[in-house]
């Protein structure tokens, strides 16, 4: 349940259009809500500012609906992570105001479009096309969470002139995302050009001694440009909610 819906439930009560009891019922679910095969976290946004997002891979179809159906009651926006793309069309077969990205396998629930509340612009740079749909991923999370974002395609480092064609929209975001395969090496250069903090994205593409992405990821964990922080492999979820938060943070 998000601050405005419950806003709306005490108002209600207060002005007396809606009973204690009818209230209670509304609430019961507010920490979380067992429907047999998970336990679905209703407190989280307002906890957290944002709802619990659904990990789509390992989940049946009918799993994903079931906790989407007691979610859609009160939130306005629900994500699915790692969704291929047969599940995904029962589920936008069964609910409205849904959209899947297969490029991303990334699927929104929305009832309207999300409010800009980030203070800054985030920016999603990938090393390499391939890796753009990690990067579409971190991009989708970070626009849902309510971020102006932007994005830079293809400017790795074997062409690293590209990379500095966009060197002014580099130099003015808040918050970098910047995704990475092969030998992981783009976070350390663009981090080295700016002060803004920059989320490192190893992603598993390259060849066989890249080891599914532990070259870049341990490229990028001893990276030595200091504005630099690291998620797992392939986790463009985990990047967008975090440049998200940082981008949420006032200095005021």
């Amino acid at each position: 349940m998000n601050k405005d819906n419950l806003t709306k439930v005490l108002s209600k009560v207060a002005d007396g259009s809606l009973s204690v009891e009818d209230a209670q019922d509304k609430l019961k679910h507010i920490p979380f809500e067992n429907i047999d095969f998970a336990h679905i976290d209703h407190h989280r946004s307002l906890r957290k500012g944002f709802p619990e997002v659904i990990f789509g891979q390992g989940k049946t179809t009918d799993q994903i609906i079931g906790i989407m159906e007691k979610m859609i009651i009160n939130e306005n926006i629900i994500l699915v992570t790692r969704l291929k793309k047969d599940k995904a069309k029962k589920i936008t077969s069964f609910f409205q105001h849904t959209e899947y990205f297969e490029d991303a396998n990334f699927l929104w629930f929305k009832k309207k479009e999300p409010e800009i509340t980030g203070i800054g612009k985030i920016l999603v740079i990938s090393a390499g096309t391939s890796d753009i749909p990690v990067a579409k991923e971190a991009f989708l999370t970070a626009q849902a969470m309510g971020n102006d974002i932007e994005t830079i395609f293809d400017v790795g480092v074997a062409g690293i002139h590209r990379l500095f064609a966009h060197q002014k929209k580099i130099m003015t975001a808040s918050v970098i995302i910047v995704v990475a395969g092969m030998e992981g090496a783009l976070p350390s250069v663009v981090a080295g050009m700016v002060q803004s903090p920059v989320i490192a994205v190893p992603t598993s593409i390259g060849y066989g001694t890249s080891f599914k992405g532990m070259t870049a990821l341990l490229g990028m964990l001893n990276s030595c440009s200091s504005n630099i922080a690291v998620v797992n492999i392939d986790n463009g979820f985990g990047a967008g909610y975090m440049a998200s938060s940082i981008n949420h943070v006032s200095v005021t």
